[in-house]
């Protein structure tokens, strides 16, 4: 049996490595995919503790995030691909949608 202890580092690390790539990522798709990489660590979380506290609480959770990650691709894609229509890129350092 893995201990708890592992998947709650394992857990940190992917976090980890989503707020990294936010923070450094300036492509639209790419920032996109470390917020889901960061939701997903929650969930693992959320799913760890429930495991260890014999609950269901963490499997509704990490249902709602999950819920909440697809209506956020959903919304996020349409977002950029409206924006690559209109200013032909995807970095976000060169959008700035209050000037044309």
């Amino acid at each position: 049996m893995v201990p708890v202890s592992h998947f709650l580092i394992l857990g940190a690390i992917l976090f980890s490595i989503g707020l990294i790539g936010v923070i450094v990522r300036r492509n639209f798709l790419a920032v996109f995919m470390s917020i889901e990489l960061m939701l997903n660590a929650v969930n693992l979380t959320f799913l760890t503790f429930s495991k260890v506290h014999n609950q269901l609480d963490g499997h509704v959770f990490a249902f709602f995030v999950i819920t909440v990650a697809a209506a956020e691709a959903a919304v996020g894609l349409a977002i950029a691909l409206a924006i690559f229509r209109r200013r032909k890129t995807v970095n976000v350092d060169e959008v700035d949608l209050l000037k044309h």
